[in-house]
């Protein structure tokens, strides 16, 4: 019999993130994390910390950063706000702009975590349908809504829709506020950054996580007008004064000044993945152009569930969700060279010997 307490108690099913596994010779492809270590200024920063400040609290506008971030994007400071993972700020956006009580819409195959917000904090929402390619439909989100929310590219699909789409949709939107979610933005896509002069609804979302190999370190952050950070930074102070901690700070604004680092990697991450699309098309799988960290594919002959469970006990992980419409699919993270031709070869002994049975 159910407490009187737990009447009122709000519940939501949470988001599920990526598992997390630990075995010394596996392959870990099912988290979209960057294979590779950060810039080397992000340990010489590290190593170079004091313990003593770590009694002190940060600084609450995590200035170093957002000065560094204004910077490296051309903008001014009052144009930027941080916190914990792209999830926080993301999330700090649906508590400050959704609140108009009409549904906000988001596409039906997209980030999971953006249902999870919409019923933690009582917003009514709408998924909208990709079409038969997975493509965000630009026309589904022209109607009366109270909000828009996409990644570019798509996640897990890792189409990216076209910058003049997005304006478009943004158009559409001017009484309320689009945000357009880049955590993969960095691995072949174009960023809706420029559009933010030009439209005050518009926020843009990033993150060090993905391409800046710092998922460990939890750093996001938004872009937009004034009004629309000042709006934010005002219920982030009535939430948690204290959101960045100090090692992040440094560590964050220090891999800020290695941009040739930044671009080899990335570059590399890039290259890998069109060689492993090569790869997996003449192995039977299709899928979408990725622009993304990532690959979401399908195998004509063997379905998704089977491949995930094989590449399991292999210790090779990749992430399948038992979902509509994607659970034929897998999301393979572009490892490094060495460990997609692993998965490559893994997968090319299974299909022969399941062909030779």
């Amino acid at each position: 019999m159910e407490n009187r307490w737990e009447e009122n108690v709000r519940r939501v099913v949470p988001y599920t993130p990526g598992e997390q596994p630990d075995f010394p010779d596996m392959i870990k492809l099912n988290t979209n994390e960057n294979p590779y270590p950060p810039s080397p200024l992000v340990e010489r920063a590290l190593r170079g910390m004091e313990t003593e400040p770590l009694r002190l609290y940060p600084a609450p506008g995590a200035d170093a950063l957002v000065e560094a971030l204004a910077q490296y994007h051309g903008l001014k400071k009052e144009q930027v706000f941080v916190g914990v993972g792209s999830d926080d700020v993301l999330a700090m956006a649906f508590l400050t702009f959704f609140n108009s009580g009409r549904p906000i819409r988001f596409p039906d195959i997209t980030y999971s975590f953006y249902d999870v917000w919409a019923e933690l904090f009582r917003i009514p929402f709408e998924r909208q349908p990709l079409n038969e390619r997975f493509e965000i439909v630009k026309e589904h989100y022209f109607g009366e809504n109270g909000g828009i929310v996409f990644p570019n590219p798509n996640a897990p699909t890792g189409i990216e829709l076209s910058l003049s789409e997005i304006e478009e949709i943004i158009a559409h939107n001017r009484d309320v506020i689009v945000i357009v979610d880049e955590a993969y933005i960095d691995f072949g896509g174009h960023t809706a950054l420029p559009l933010i002069e030009k439209y005050e609804n518009l926020l843009v979302v990033q993150t060090f996580s993905k391409s800046r190999s710092m998922a460990g370190l939890r750093i996001g952050y938004a872009m937009g007008q004034e009004k629309l950070i000042k709006y934010l930074n005002d219920a982030k102070y009535s939430f948690n004064s204290y959101t960045m901690n100090r090692p992040s700070l440094t560590m964050g604004t220090a891999a800020l000044r290695d941009e040739a680092y930044f671009c080899e990697t990335r570059d590399k991450i890039v290259a890998t993945r069109e060689r492993t699309k090569k790869e997996l098309a003449k192995l039977g799988f299709t899928f979408g152009d990725s622009r993304a960290n990532f690959v979401f594919a399908t195998h004509s002959e063997v379905p998704a569930r089977e491949l995930f469970a094989a590449l399991k006990e292999a210790h090779i992980f990749v992430r399948y969700f038992d979902k509509p419409r994607i659970d034929n699919y897998l999301r393979i993270t572009i490892g490094t060279d060495a460990q997609m031709d692993q998965l490559v070869a893994f997968l090319k002994k299974y299909l022969e010997d399941r062909r030779a049975i």
